[in-house]
């Protein structure tokens, strides 16, 4: 039997960060835990092609969700990494924090030490973004490289001259003072290649003697005795240990995982954890429950200069692109076609944006058949911070069983609103001169299908997609149903922590993995007892 100080279970986002930073002092053991394999496949390097490691089936867990009523049945593929850097290692790269109002409205609601005064300093602390040397909002020196996209396809300044002609104002930073407005987006980029947890916290430290990382190595169920989590059941290579904490174990699985091993582990809703079998340990109703996702919209159109990335599908030039991501780092496919887009607000009367926009100088053949074979380019948005609320649930006690995922996409009227606003708003950026002279057609949506109200829900629910966001799914808080307090401790059993997207009470308005990065700092400070860090920004 194996013992450490601390086990983390999961090397994605959040659980590389803690690793790196919990045996920063040589006196801590440390075991990572991770289900899937490592990262050495070139397709998780070169930026281009995050497209295509979205759905590489060996790194990825293959989730479904359950058939959407809102999505006129259908079921969604979410992908989540299953791989050292976890989602980071597949995802868009793409950094961005969210505003000061999503983390005051978290202490706001009980999370005492979530403000945005508390959580800038993490955020500074991983961040090495030379570009913005000074800026007191971002930092340098830390393991995670971010950089400015060069955006250098004429499409995106057309897309962002269109978007000033409908009066939205310009923006060169996200993740500064205001968050509000269009530009080019930061990325978690390093010279051309990607840079994930595992490439920037974990790999330069996987030397360190008290840090131990196991790969495929599924963990079955938390072990606890008299109140207190002692070890994990772990199945790796095919045979089933324990190994024991002497301190901690802290879950950053992610908001499907780490909920799915709360329940296998008889921390849940005791009625729905006997209905399968497991007896219940700690009650917990909210375990599974909370959950929040963007979904997304997009619209196509045909583009009569071969400007677009279609270019790239002639053999010859995707060869050259590729082997010049692989050797130096530069060209096309260095770089992720999601370069410029921002923040915007549908209607008048809002206190800031409820939208994200994005624009792609190509077609998404995931989204539309129409757009395979031609020149093309898109423009996509979410809506920030639904109100529909979903679950995470067991169909089995076995730990390879996949749970039920129903995200319950557009059960609120509002959501169905600011999706319907956002493509008009998206409509008329796309119809302005300085963008629509690149046009040939319009692929998707077509007039007919924006009539009314109703025509513009029906053809959001035929396309609507997932922008890969998950949380909430083991919220903290102050208040009776929260799973955690805000120091990350799961309530009711000494010795167990969670730090990873599922704690996070709403969405933030944003991509979610640099938050989690920076959950994971804020984390490692809590659990070796040092001050939290704080700033007057």
């Amino acid at each position: 039997m194996d013992s450490f100080d601390f086990i983390i279970v999961g090397a994605g986002s959040s659980g590389c960060v803690l690793a790196n930073r919990l045996s920063e002092d040589a006196r801590n053991s440390v075991l990572l835990i991770e289900a899937g394999g490592a990262d050495r496949n070139p397709l998780f390097r070169i930026p281009l092609l995050a497209g295509v490691a979205y759905w590489y089936k060996p790194s990825n867990w293959g989730y479904l969700t359950t058939p959407q009523a809102g999505l006129e049945g259908r079921q969604i593929k979410w992908p989540r990494g299953k791989v050292l850097g976890g989602s980071s290692t597949i995802n868009g790269m793409m950094y961005m924090r969210g505003t000061a109002r999503d983390y005051d409205g978290w202490a706001a609601a009980g999370c005492t030490g979530w403000g945005y005064g508390d959580v800038l300093p993490y955020f500074r602390r991983s961040e090495d973004n030379p570009e913005r040397a000074g800026d007191p909002f971002h930092g340098t020196g830390g393991p995670l490289r971010v950089a400015r996209a060069r955006a250098e396809n004429p499409l995106y300044a057309a897309f962002l001259s269109a978007a000033e002609g409908e009066g939205h104002p310009r923006n060169e930073d996200f993740n500064g003072a205001t968050q509000e407005g269009l530009g080019p987006y930061d990325f978690n980029i390093r010279n051309g290649r990607r840079e994930s947890s595992a490439t920037a916290f974990l790999h330069p430290v996987r030397s360190r003697p008290n840090l131990l990382v196991w790969t495929r190595s599924h963990a079955l169920r938390v072990m606890m005795n008299e109140g207190r989590a002692t070890g994990l059941r772990v199945r790796r290579g095919g045979v089933e240990q324990t190994v024991t904490a002497r301190r901690e174990i802290i879950l950053c699985g992610g908001a499907i995982n780490t909920p799915q091993l709360l329940m296998l582990s008889g921390i849940g809703d005791p009625a729905a954890l006997q209905s399968v079998g497991i007896a219940p340990k700690v009650t917990a109703p909210e375990v599974g429950r909370n959950l929040q996702d963007h979904l997304g919209v997009y619209l196509t159109y045909a583009c009569k200069d071969p400007i677009t990335l279609y270019s790239l599908f002639r053999p010859d030039r995707a060869a050259l692109a590729f082997a010049r991501a692989a050797l130096f780092g530069t060209g096309p496919a260095a770089a992720v076609p999601l370069e410029v887009g921002g923040f915007l607000r549908t209607r008048a009367g809002l206190t800031e944006p409820d939208i994200h926009i994005t624009f792609v100088p190509g077609l998404s053949l995931e989204t539309t058949q129409a757009g395979q074979g031609q020149h093309g380019y898109l423009i996509n948005f979410y809506q920030l911070r639904p109100e529909s609320r979903g679950s995470i649930t067991l169909t089995s006690p076995d730990p390879e069983a996949k749970p039920l995922i129903d995200p319950a996409y557009l059960a609120s009227e509002a959501d169905r609103s600011c999706l319907r606003d956002g493509v008009r708003l998206a409509r008329r950026i796309g119809e302005n001169p300085a963008l629509c002279r690149h046009k040939t057609d319009d692929l998707s949506p077509q007039e007919s299908d924006l009539s009314s109200d109703a025509a513009i829900d029906a053809w959001v629910r035929r396309g609507a997609n997932t922008i890969f966001h998950p949380v909430g799914t083991a919220r903290m808080g102050t208040d009776a149903g929260a799973v955690l307090d805000p120091e990350l401790r799961v309530r009711g059993i000494a010795g167990l922590r969670v730090a990873d997207a599922s704690v996070m009470p709403s969405l933030i308005g944003g991509n979610t993995s640099a938050p989690c990065m920076m959950i994971a700092e804020k984390a490692a400070d809590m659990i070796l007892g040092r001050p939290a860090m704080r700033s007057d920004i």
